[in-house]
């Protein structure tokens, strides 16, 4: 059944190539695309596909499978839910553009890549120095995948507001320690009293805040209001080469929830 919705929407993608407007999609591309898969289609990262030379119909297809929920993501963090999040803002004649533009590109050179979108790569986040004495833990999260586990934190801002049933406003800072799970003789995670993994060493942190002004030179496409994201080292300094529009696009859908994936674990927390 997949495969055959699959099926429909790259044909139907390739009835609409012929009229495509190439040059309309590579505005949008510049605008909103290029902070992942670069401006002429060569991603910034290998982690991200080319899109350069690829077909038309190909794209045009893909892209609609993401719209219209047929490539389903395995989780809200996957790169697919990403993509849902950007297709379900295009329209068909976008697609179609963009599908055009990228296709008419020449093909990836060996290991090139594309600069990250300077207006999206930076962030305004900075580290929160004395966060253990005036942040509060609210949640932890287990991964087994990378054998880690992660303490979350709020600001006084953040907390009051959740407590009062209101979306996060400007001057809200959640953070996160990021631990590698103490092993066991077996080399599986050891499990706290609370369930979750035993945190080891310190391996580094994420963060998510916002202010006034924050927000206004990232596409409205990838737009999360104010809110700009952060990947720090074990060494609380800006981790390099993180791009900050995979966070932008991950956290997309999340408008309702104040674009926070662990809104509910907070609200419980500001609540006792």
């Amino acid at each position: 059944m997949k495969k055959t919705a699959l099926a429909l929407a790259l044909a139907s993608a390739a009835s609409l190539t012929m009229a495509a407007d190439a040059g309309a999609g590579k505005a949008k591309a510049e605008a909103v695309c290029a902070a992942c898969h670069g401006a002429n289609g060569i991603s910034v990262s290998d982690t991200i596909p080319n899109l350069a030379g690829q077909r038309a119909a190909y794209i045009e297809g893909q892209l609609k499978a993401f719209k219209g929920g047929i490539r389903k993501a395995p989780s809200a963090t996957s790169p697919i839910a990403t993509m849902a999040a950007i297709a379900m803002q295009l329209s068909d004649d976008d697609i179609a553009n963009v599908a055009a533009h990228f296709s008419a590109q020449p093909g990836a050179s060996g290991n090139a890549k594309s600069a990250q979108l300077a207006n999206v790569a930076k962030t305004s986040v900075g580290f929160p120095e004395g966060y253990q004495s005036s942040f509060t833990k609210y949640h932890t999260i287990s991964f087994p995948a990378t054998k880690q586990v992660r303490h979350y934190f709020a600001n006084p801002v953040a907390l009051k507001a959740a407590k009062e049933g209101k979306a996060l406003p400007n001057g809200s800072y959640l953070f996160a320690e990021i631990h590698s799970a103490k092993l066991g003789a077996d080399g599986a995670p050891v499990k706290g009293a609370d369930g979750q993994f035993v945190a080891d060493k310190l391996v580094g942190y994420t963060a998510m805040g916002r202010d006034a002004g924050w927000g206004k030179d990232i596409p409205d496409m990838l737009r999360n209001d104010e809110w700009n994201y952060a990947v720090f080292t074990a060494d609380k300094q800006h981790r390099p080469g993180i791009n900050q529009a995979e966070c932008l696009g991950c956290h997309k859908p999340l408008d309702k929830v104040s674009y926070t994936f662990t809104l509910q674990q907070l609200s419980a927390k500001a609540a006792q």
